[in-house]
C-alpha cells in the first residue's frame, strides 16, 4: 500500500511508536485479526484500522473501539509476517484517541483502566472479574444472556474465580511506578 501523503495520523503513529515504521509494509493479510481473541468485539480488525489509517480516515480510526479491546497479549505482534509491533501500535492509537477526545469515555477506558488496574494489583489480568466488571456496568442486560457461558467455563475451570497473584509483585509493582514517572505520569 502507497504511504498517503502529509503528516496526518498514519505518519504520527508510525513515529511515535517504537519500530512503527513497518506499518507501511502492512500485507493486510488478516493474521493479526485471525490471532485476536477480542476480534468478535471489535468494530474493525487490526489490518481494516490499519487500512483506514492508511486511507486517511483518522476520525474513523480514534472513534473505533479496536485499540480499547486490545488485551495485549501479542498474538497478533508474534504472527505478523511483516514484524509489526501491531499492540504497541494499539496503545498508540489509545494514546492519539484520547489527546483527541474521540473515544467511547465510559466504556472503553473504563475496560482499558480496570485491566490495567488487576495487572497493577495482582500482576496479570483477571478475566472473570475484567468481564463481570465491565458487563454489569456497561451492559447489564447482556450480563444474563452471556452469564450462562461464564459458570460454563468457571465450571470446568476455564475461568478462575478469584485472582491469581505473580510472585515478586512488589518488584513489578516498582517498575510500573518507574516507568509511569519516566512516561511523566507520576503516581
Amino acid at each position: 500500500m502507497l504511504k498517503p501523503a502529509g503528516t496526518g495520523l498514519f505518519e504520527q503513529v508510525m513515529a511515535e511508536t517504537p519500530g512503527g515504521e513497518t506499518l507501511i509494509t502492512c500485507l493486510q493479510c488478516g493474521t493479526c485479526g485471525g490471532s485476536c481473541p477480542s476480534g468478535a468485539d471489535m468494530d474493525a480488525t487490526p489490518r481494516r484500522l490499519f487500512a483506514m489509517l492508511m486511507a486517511g480516515m483518522d476520525d474513523a480510526v480514534l472513534e473505533s473501539n479496536t485499540p480499547w479491546y486490545c488485551v495485549s497479549c501479542y498474538y497478533c505482534t508474534v504472527r505478523c509476517p511483516q514484524d509489526i509491533p501491531i499492540t504497541d501500535i494499539m496503545y498508540t492509537l489509545k494514546h492519539k484517541a484520547i489527546q483527541a477526545g474521540k473515544f467511547h469515555r465510559d466504556a472503553h477506558a473504563d475496560f482499558s483502566e480496570s485491566f490495567i488496574g488487576y495487572v497493577e494489583n495482582y500482576g496479570r489480568s483477571f478475566e472473570f472479574g475484567l468481564a463481570t466488571r465491565y458487563q454489569l456496568v456497561h451492559h447489564p442486560l447482556e450480563t444474563l444472556r452471556k452469564g450462562g457461558l461464564g459458570f460454563k467455563m468457571l465450571r470446568k475451570g476455564r475461568l478462575s474465580r478469584t485472582p491469581d497473584k505473580i510472585k515478586n509483585l512488589p518488584q513489578l509493582k516498582a517498575i510500573l511506578k518507574e516507568a509511569k514517572r519516566l512516561s511523566g505520569q507520576e503516581v
